[in-house]
């Protein structure tokens, strides 16, 4: 790789410490050839942007096989378990307990309607797409989230994954 090419692209440092993470090729079969650092710069891309996955550049790998990886990572609890790592060292970094003891949401951060009470919690009349509330509670400091942002184009950054890490990683 000559460098980065966009700024969700990983710097190098970054890529030393998500290169563990990422399970290995499964045994059997053909062997893997596409190189997982422009799967992840491809992801990546399509989480900044906020563009769709056929809108990836060409010259990262093609889109069908970022969004294979994105959604194979999903589905086995890949990205999750890179949260909690990434999560972990942040917050040993600062000298806190790597789990977070509590979460803290205000009017700011979580919208209602006007109506209040329990009838303001309901999501019967939503679609299937993400919901932004969900999308966007859990920052980087939570636990666990519960969607990913490329299909809700909630922010621009990668929140979902330690955001804090992200920027001082890149500093």
């Amino acid at each position: 790789m000559d460098g980065q090419q966009y700024p969700s692209d990983l710097t190098d440092a970054q890529w030393e410490v998500l290169k563990p993470l990422i399970p290995a090729a499964k045994p059997g079969g053909r062997p893997r050839t596409v190189d997982l650092r422009e799967v992840l710069n491809a992801i990546f891309y399509v989480v900044r942007s906020g563009c769709t996955w056929r809108m990836v550049p060409h010259d990262l790998v093609p889109w069908g096989t970022a969004w294979y990886y994105f959604r194979r990572w999903r589905d086995e609890g890949t990205w999750e378990q890179i949260h909690d790592a990434l999560r972990n060292q942040v917050r040993r970094k600062v000298g806190r307990e790597e789990s977070p003891s509590a979460a803290i949401l205000d009017s700011q951060s979580v919208k209602t309607t006007e109506k209040g009470g329990s009838g303001a919690m309901l999501l019967a009349r939503r679609g299937k797409g993400a919901s932004a509330t969900w999308s966007w509670i859990p920052s980087g400091w939570c636990s666990r989230w519960w969607s990913m942002p490329p299909t809700s184009r909630i922010g621009t950054e990668p929140s979902w994954c330690c955001k804090s890490w992200w920027d001082a990683s890149r500093a």
